[in-house]
């Protein structure tokens, strides 16, 4: 009984995994395009990139400039601390 269970089991998973393997695989391919739809995709790409380079150059946007100086911070020149020992302390 035990042996017509995991039968049956195993037939019903395979049975969406064997439907999933025969068919086409994938969407159909697009339709070819004409002579008059190339050239219009060859003109509206070069009408595409004569707007690019109409557009003027600007230096790359700083949010936080206004927050930062303008010059680069000064490394603090660190002075020697001396260090005298306390009278009456013993080690």
């Amino acid at each position: 009984m035990r042996i017509f269970r995991v039968a049956a089991m195993i037939a019903l998973l395979a049975g969406p995994a064997y439907g999933q393997g025969k068919g086409n695989s994938g969407p159909p391919p697009p339709p070819t395009k004409s002579q008059q739809e190339i050239e219009a995709d060859r003109a509206a790409e070069k009408a595409y990139k004569k707007s690019l380079s109409n557009i003027p150059d600007q230096p790359p946007a700083d949010p936080w400039g206004g927050a930062r100086g303008l010059e680069a911070p000064k490394a603090v020149a660190k002075s020697p601390s001396k260090r005298t020992k306390a009278a009456g302390t013993a080690n």
